[in-house]
């Protein structure tokens, strides 16, 4: 048995192993300044980069969860191995030769298969897989291949392959490689009955891979019309390496154009997403043989950096079929994992990414992602668009389920703007208020009605009422994308002399969070901050104003929180804060229309494009002289 490795060698692959290259495997991380880096916790979700990486220590740690250490913690901790696995495997990765100790007997490694031996495995089943596609038996596959317009160094990029219907070829394969029945059992690639079997058999098989590009499992399509298998496809099951609720094929290849594009392109197949990244289209990723949800989400978000301001949107890339548009139903429900925008990219004739890709050219592909739409307009469009909207039954029974329907989601601040949403819809008679209203009495509405004729109906609804609805669940206040809101807040309620007339180009849109917004609210119904000067009870009325049990709350909490300054807020102070608020707002608006440039054909659109591009240099330019008023007031 192999003895302890030796305490020069761990030292040796600490050396080695940058703590900043091994995690970025698995979180995009950014400059967080004074020479660490920061992203997302692969260890808790959360909206804001709470986790830190210094690479000249060595170290990470999270400040939300707690955790750290060195580059052998975060493998032990994130992929639940030993720590002899760890170690074994950065070892391997950056060339150090372990030395272990003499006469020692003892095995550090737990029992049972090591990760790293099942991901060895998978390694030589996927080349095992390659090179049978060359074979006479595979040619079903390379015919489907071709008739996709995919071509052998396309396969090859992918690590597609063919799997041989003889039943027990991969098993003789890994056995002669040095693997045990157990290992191989263990890894999913084969199974027992009277004896061992190849899982995968007479099928076109395609590696799936983690981050870092360990194959961890495969997919496998029907072929032969004689496969007993009557499903389309088959997908590695649970394994000790692989959970297919939080694995997405191609994301080895797309997670480094996610992190430089902030963009993510989630598409329902191997070949569409081998298509996709044939066009051009490098942020494509796909489930593998399961729904899209929250696991999938948080993976998404850690190499998005999903969190900073205007960058970051998810495009989901479904059938325009009814299938198409359940998964959308299902998507919509998890919007709000995602700080990012949500689109949905449909082509109109129902084509996915693959056959478009085969009719129309790469180009094709480009522009489906191009022209996506966001992903609460087209589930609503798609509800609403059920009805006869001509006739007053169809709008009423539009209003109702689509009402149902934003009165299900759990980011509540939302309402109000789906609200206005569907009101354009449906338009006729049915204003926003009308909108909220019948949204309101959807939340309060039990899942099933009694029947009238039901004498025990009352008693029914009774048991069958829900509970009471749950506040709103809005972002926390102190959330750092809220920074600058609440400290011009402060400056509002504590100093509203310092701060006197220079608000007034604020406006309530310069608030995004809704608690920040109701105050500015109450500020400005009240005069505005200069009403507030040598006004003992200006907070105080401004309390008392409040309707919202929340917004009094936050008004009581600005008005003891500490500034950010030890000393009287000055003028350059003052400025910093109002002057950054407006420009943010505009940075804001810049990017809506540079994105909806993006999206507007200048020929067939003249008008438009050019209003738009008119409004985007008059920003520009507002933007400009934020900054000089900022430069002057601070010089």
């Amino acid at each position: 048995m192999p003895g302890r490795i030796r305490e020069q060698s761990i030292v040796e692959v600490r050396e080695k192993a940058r703590i900043d290259e091994v995690v970025s495997q698995y979180v995009t991380l950014r400059n967080g300044g004074g020479g660490s880096q920061k992203g997302l916790c692969p260890f808790h979700d959360e909206k804001s980069p709470s986790f830190h990486v210094t690479p000249s220590r060595g170290f990470y740690h999270c400040f939300g969860c707690q955790k750290g250490g060195d580059v052998i913690n975060f493998l032990m901790e994130h992929d639940k191995l030993s720590f002899a696995e760890a170690v074994e495997r950065l070892a391997e990765k950056y060339g150090v030769q372990l030395q272990r100790e003499e006469g020692d007997d003892r095995d550090d490694r737990p029992r049972g298969p090591q990760r790293a031996k099942l991901v060895e495995a998978h390694r030589v089943a996927q080349e095992f897989y390659a090179e049978q596609l060359a074979t006479p038996d595979a040619l079903p596959a390379r015919q489907f291949l071709a008739e996709r317009q995919f071509e052998q160094s396309h396969a090859e990029l992918f690590g597609v392959g063919f799997s041989p219907r003889g039943g027990e070829d991969l098993f003789r394969h890994l056995r002669q490689r040095g693997f045990s029945q157990e290992e191989v059992v263990a890894a999913g690639l084969v199974r027992v009955g009277r004896s061992p079997y190849d899982f995968f058999r007479g099928r076109l098989m395609w590696p799936i891979r983690d981050a870092s590009g360990d194959t961890i499992g495969f997919g496998a399509r029907r072929i032969l019309d004689d496969d007993r298998i009557e499903a389309k496809y088959l997908n590695t099951g649970e394994t000790p390496i692989y959970k297919k609720g939080q694995v997405l094929y191609g994301i080895d290849l797309a997670r480094k154009e996610m992190a430089k594009s902030s963009q993510a392109v989630v598409v329902e197949g191997y070949t569409d997403v081998m298509a996709c990244h044939l066009a051009g289209v490098g942020t494509a990723v796909a489930t593998c043989g399961t729904a899209f949800g929250d696991d999938h989400s948080r993976v998404l978000r850690r190499f998005l950096h999903d969190h900073e301001e205007f960058r970051g949107e998810v495009i989901f890339a479904f059938d325009g079929d009814a299938a198409g548009q359940k998964a959308a139903l299902r998507t919509f429900s998890g919007d709000q994992n995602f700080v990012s925008q949500t689109y949905v990219a449909v082509e109109p004739d129902g084509l996915d990414p693959c056959e478009l890709r085969i009719k129309e050219g790469d180009a094709a592909v480009r522009e489906l992602v191009a022209r996506r739409v966001p992903l609460y307009r087209f589930v609503l469009s798609n509800v609403v668009g059920k009805y006869d909207l001509d006739r007053a039954d169809g709008r009423i029974d539009a209003l109702r389920e689509s009402a149902r329907l934003v009165a299900s989601i759990r980011d509540q601040s939302k309402v109000t703007a789906f609200a206005q949403e569907i009101s354009k819809m449906i338009g006729a008679d049915v204003d926003t208020n009308a909108v909220l209203s019948e949204v309101r009495r959807a939340a309060k509405r039990p899942a099933q009605q009694p029947r009238t004729d039901d004498r025990r109906a009352p008693q029914q609804a009774a048991e069958q009422a829900p509970p009471p609805a749950p506040r709103r669940q809005l972002p926390d206040l102190r959330d750092p994308r809220f920074s600058l809101e609440r400290e011009t807040l402060k400056l509002v309620i504590q100093h509203p002399m310092a701060i006197g007339r220079t608000t007034g180009d604020i406006g309530g849109n310069d608030f995004r969070h809704p608690t920040y917004r109701a105050v500015w609210e109450l500020v400005a119904a009240a005069g505005g901050p200069a009403a507030g000067s040598g006004d003992p009870g200006w907070t105080s009325r401004l309390r008392e104003s409040a309707t919202d049990p929340e917004v009094s709350l936050a008004i009581s909490a600005l008005a003891v929180e500490p500034l950010h300054t030890h000393k009287e807020p000055d003028a350059a102070y003052v400025a910093e804060h109002v002057f950054k608020l407006l420009e943010l707002t505009a940075a804001r608006r810049i990017a809506e229309i540079k994105s909806k440039l993006q999206r507007t054909n200048p020929v067939e659109h003249a008008e438009e494009f050019n209003k738009m591009f008119g409004e985007l240099a008059a920003l520009e330019a507002h933007r400009r002289a934020l900054r000089d008023r900022l430069a002057g007031s601070t010089t």
